[in-house]
């Protein structure tokens, strides 16, 4: 079986991993409901949507163990098999047909009438597509970019597209200056791999994202030329929306609940106007539930591969980065060191700030403390920082507008938390130890059988 959304579902279902949801779910809050109830970190196959025959899946990809097994690897190795991926992505192969034109529809449709698109939170201005990979390509090199979007329903055959991505958003305003659509597909229903390279920074690295999907497959990703744009899409995915960015047309879209937990404003923003809609015999509709673990990891994943090699330029001996779901895999950064001179938290202090204005705080420790254990880290800050010699405060940078404190001023203070010990003190900050503790397994002991 070709590396799609279902040979991935196959691989959850023989470790026992996906939960299959029997009852009828109400695509109004309450699919939602259940997928924020776990964080969206359990895999759940919705059987039976409301209205429709289509079934629909989320929290597939909420943790690192779950993207490490799509990608056939340890989950200590996600950071490196990025990095391979980036410096030598893979080949695509062109087909002439694949499952995702097994239907095609290109006149009488109506998008919430097809597929369940729900309705998430309370004072959401409607349904919203959050799963939808919208594909570009760049009119000069002819590279394709791919980026996960959300999109409010508008009608049948219309969304609005909240455009961040600095490259989507300078290919439209390019093509609006011409008075010209811009085509995109969007693309629901795919391997985790797709999804992950869809979060690579276009302006970082300026590469075919489906060549870096390529090589996190290990295989070269099979495409499907559009029916009505000239795009190429996997032909493996469950759902394709065909469709084109009007130039000078806006559409209110918000507010919306963001990835920080908040509501997001109303706005205006561009109108995609869908020409056609392809998919696969039996689809599976794909949700992320916006502020999920699901939501932020991809994502978070891409810019520890930027973080980890900002530190490491200045500080070689960097162990492992981490930004936390809590702070929306982009504001909080953990950063564990071997720490062999003084000064070198702070300079990773100082790395980790400039790698990413998102970033607003910064922990560092030494190698003996887990940067994914909370209690861990902050046991750290408890017993090895000292506040007025080990804090690092600077007012007035840039920050994220995802994060409402920064909203306030238009730009935010950012904080350096060092807590590694020095180096000259190691004896006296030795962690106790039990030997043979890590074998040491309680349900070999404990019974409630008296």
């Amino acid at each position: 079986m070709a590396a799609s959304l279902r040979s991935f579902l196959e691989q959850l279902k023989r470790q026992n991993s996906l939960y299959l949801v029997k009852k009828p779910v109400n695509p109004r809050f309450e699919l939602g409901a259940l997928l924020k109830k776990t964080k969206g970190t359990v895999p759940m196959f919705f059987q039976k949507i409301e209205g429709y025959d289509v079934p629909a899946v989320g929290g597939i990809v909420g943790t690192r163990e779950n993207f490490a097994l799509a990608l056939g690897i340890d989950k200590s190795e996600l950071l490196v098999k990025i990095t391979e991926a980036i410096t030598n992505p893979g080949e695509t192969r062109l087909l002439p047909s694949g499952p995702v034109q097994e239907n095609v529809l290109t006149k009488g449709f109506d998008i919430g009438k097809l597929f369940p698109i729900p309705t998430f939170h309370e004072k959401d201005s409607g349904a919203f597509i959050t799963a939808g990979i919208v594909v570009a390509k760049d009119p000069f090199y002819g590279r394709r970019f791919t980026s996960i979007r959300r999109m409010q329903l508008n009608g049948p055959n219309n969304l609005s597209i909240l455009i961040e991505s600095p490259g989507l958003i300078e290919q439209y305003y390019e093509f609006e200056r011409r008075g010209q659509a811009m085509e995109v597909a969007i693309v629901l229903g795919v391997h985790p791999a797709i999804t992950l390279s869809s979060q690579l920074s276009t302006q970082t690295f300026g590469l075919d994202k489906y060549n870096v999907a390529s090589r996190l497959m290990g295989e070269p990703l099979p495409l499907v030329k559009c029916k009505t744009i000239d795009l190429e899409v996997p032909a493996d995915a469950e759902i394709v929306l065909e469709g084109r960015m009007l130039p000078h047309v806006r559409h209110p879209e918000g507010p919306f609940g963001e990835l920080m937990g908040y509501y997001g404003p109303q706005t205006m923003q561009p109108v995609v106007e869908v020409s056609a809609v392809t998919f696969r015999n039996n689809p599976i509709f794909q949700i992320i539930f916006p502020s999920s673990y699901e939501h932020k990891l991809p994502n978070a994943l891409m810019r520890e591969v930027v973080l980890y090699n900002h530190v490491r330029h200045v500080v070689p001996t960097v162990q492992d980065v981490h930004l936390t779901m809590a702070g929306g895999g982009r504001c909080h950064a953990i950063i564990s060191i071997k720490k062999t001179a003084e000064g070198q938290g702070k300079q990773a202090i100082l790395a980790a700030l400039a790698s990413n204005k998102d970033v607003k705080h910064v922990v560092v420790v030494n190698d003996d403390v887990d940067i994914f254990n909370p209690e861990d880290v902050e046991w750290a800050i408890a017993t090895r920082v000292q506040a007025d010699q080990d804090v690092i405060i600077i007012p007035g940078a840039q920050g994220t507008p995802l994060e409402p404190s920064h909203n306030l001023r238009g730009v935010s203070a950012k904080m350096g938390i060092d807590a590694t010990y020095p180096l000259a003190e190691k004896e006296r900050f030795a962690r106790t130890r039990i030997p043979g503790y890590d074998q040491i397994r309680l349900e070999d002991y404990l019974t409630l059988e008296w």
